[in-house]
């Protein structure tokens, strides 16, 4: 009987492991994607958006989902799309990026408080977080990396020209640090995992 328990025990960590790696190698190609093409990924999200909006006022209309919960879901829709103006440029000190943060933060409070207190089942609640909480921003958490590529142009928001330098050098020593989900994990495929050097013939 212990060792069954032991064996349980071991292959749960084995498959948090695996379930993770898996989750880190579908992040790091979506971040790809969203890099390779940011014109779609910009589409895709805008769809996204309008999607959760029609859900909400799916919710207000058919279910007993409280008011209060499906305004503050549009509320947020409404910030997203004024975050896609400038997609994919991204400022994360911008009031459309704080007040989304901010309207992600007490809706997730609300929508605790409200799920605790009725009963809905387990797959109806994380319909509900999936399709009305999590897709939108997780789709704009992915594509904040497509930020670092994106080239100068004249709608620039910061001057382009610091001291002497012209307006290349100045770009690139401000893009030089990232922090972005690929740069991370860029940086963690480099330092953690073993490269292969490459034979010169």
């Amino acid at each position: 009987m212990i060792f069954f328990y032991i064996l349980s025990i071991l292959s749960l960590a084995v498959q948090a492991i695996f379930v993770t790696l898996a989750i880190a190698a579908g992040l790091y190609y979506l971040a790809e994607l969203v890099e390779e093409y940011t014109v779609m990924a910009k589409y895709i999200i805008t769809w996204a958006v309008i999607a959760t909006a029609a859900i909400h006022i799916g919710l207000l209309l058919f279910e007993d989902v409280p008011l209060h919960l499906n305004a503050l879901g549009l509320l947020q829709q409404f910030f997203h799309v004024l975050l896609l103006r400038d997609f994919p440029v991204v400022r994360v000190l911008s009031v459309p990026f704080v007040a989304g943060v901010l309207t992600l933060i007490l809706h997730h409070y609300m929508a605790f408080k409200f799920f605790g207190a009725v009963y809905y089942t387990f797959t109806e609640v994380l319909a509900y977080f999936t399709l009305c909480l999590w897709i939108v921003p997780f789709a704009l958490f992915v594509s904040l990396s497509a930020n670092d590529y994106v080239l100068p142009t004249t709608g620039e928001k910061q001057p382009l020209l610091l001291g002497d330098n012209n307006v290349l050098t100045d770009y690139l020593s401000r893009k030089s640090k990232r922090y972005s989900l690929l740069s991370f994990f860029s940086f963690a495929k480099e330092s953690i995992l073993p490269q292969r050097s490459k034979k010169a013939f």
